[in-house]
């Protein structure tokens, strides 16, 4: 079938994208669902700055592709051997596949699955090549993390959605639970596992880090550090339920926060995808605490600690891909806590956009003025979103 998408044609791409523009629009051909796969017809795809690193070069992937890894949408027709799911369901897309088989997978860590992982360093589906094909010349047109959502169909694997029973909500917001609330919460819930009461340091405020916010606040953590360069996303930050903001770029930063807590946080959460803000949030770290980083740095970027001190002071660092999350439990548990009121993913929605206008909102990304953008695929969806929101939801 014809499908109208959002191709990375090469990369690196220089900003400003409005005028670069990496994305291109075009009519390309999508083949049908293969065994254990899905046709979905995608109602919306966040904009996220891994897609980003992959249009300005950080994390380079192979080319052409349709970028796009935070997603949802309703299914449109299931392959052969799919049995759990029919047309009409909803779904949301998780980005790292799961085989069920492997030895991670069968640890019960399905974000580190082996083969899935091979799969989205490919650029190709779990089964193996590609579902998108160049309308004219045919040629093949890579996958990114096996989902390809900035698009309005996809063929995925069935290990790469997870079905949710939630008709009340909009697909803007269920979209942010494939990525930004599974790699934030999950973070704060699975990987730090933070408990009542205690303390916990968010360095990076974009959707991922006040995801992260929002999940030490549905855990109990009674004081919550919000670090960012930003001061308007500090100010959301304290909107969100943050005790003290702290700016990152700070002669004694490190200091004051170590002052400000009796020396140092339980918990450290990075997620800015840097060195030097994982640098600080080891610093920050109280002796006997845990340091994690769920931010993607480049490839070549360092971290360095003392040795001595992961001794003395009994420090743990901890990486977080996928929020430590496993889909099938986490996604529907996340979207009830939403739908309960302890976890307000809406209040990240920056804006809505169309597929047309996804170059000018990596623009917005890029320079730092978006939390979450959506790529929505209809146009009265995304007018009745900016009448009823006023086009921005953050207060």
């Amino acid at each position: 079938m014809k499908i109208r998408a959002a191709i990375l044609k090469q990369s690196p791409a220089a900003a400003p994208f409005a005028q670069s523009r990496p994305l291109s629009i075009e009519e390309i051909e999508l083949d049908p669902p293969g065994p254990e796969e899905l046709l979905v017809r995608i109602g919306a795809a966040g904009l996220c700055h891994s897609d980003l690193s992959v249009i300005n070069g950080n994390r380079p992937r192979q080319t052409p592709m349709v970028l796009g890894h935070e997603a949802a949408g309703t299914v449109v027709e299931v392959g052969a051997g799919i049995r759990d799911l029919a047309p009409g369901d909803r779904v949301v897309m998780t980005f790292q596949p799961s085989c069920g088989h492997c030895l991670p997978c069968a640890e019960g860590r399905p974000a580190l699955c082996i083969p899935g992982a091979e799969a989205n360093g490919k650029g190709v589906m779990m089964a193996g090549g590609v579902r998108l094909h160049d309308e004219h010349d045919h040629h093949d047109i890579h996958h990114h993390c096996g989902i390809s959502g900035y698009a309005d169909h996809a063929v995925v694997s069935r290990h790469s959605v997870v079905r949710v029973d939630a008709p009340d909500v909009p697909f803007a917001e269920l979209a942010l639970f494939g990525c930004a609330v599974q790699t934030g919460v999950g973070a704060i819930i699975n990987t730090c596992r933070v408990q009542p009461g205690q303390s916990v340091a968010i360095v990076g405020l974009g959707g991922v880090g006040l995801a992260a916010l929002l999940g030490a606040v549905a855990a109990g953590a009674t004081e919550i550090i919000a670090i960012d360069l930003s001061q308007e996303k500090m100010a959301i930050a304290r909107s969100l339920g943050a005790t003290r903001t702290y700016n990152a770029s700070g002669e004694n930063v490190i200091e004051e926060v170590r002052k400000d807590t009796g020396g140092g946080v339980d918990h450290a959460v990075e997620v800015a995808g840097a060195a030097p803000a994982f640098d600080l949030a080891y610093r920050i770290t109280r002796r006997g605490g845990q340091t994690v980083s769920a931010g993607l740095a480049s490839p070549t970027a360092e971290f360095r600690i003392p040795a001595v001190n992961v001794v003395a002071d009994e420090r743990t660092v901890k990486g977080s891909y996928m929020g430590s999350c496993v889909p099938q439990r986490d996604i529907p548990r996340f979207i009830s806590l939403y739908r309960a009121g302890k976890l307000p993913v809406d209040r990240l929605l920056t804006d809505v956009l169309s597929l047309d206008d996804i170059n000018e909102g990596f623009d917005r990304l890029d320079r730092g003025e978006a939390i979450r953008q959506v790529v929505l695929f209809d146009p009265q969806e995304i007018t009745a979103w900016r009448s009823n929101k006023g086009g921005r939801v953050i207060k």
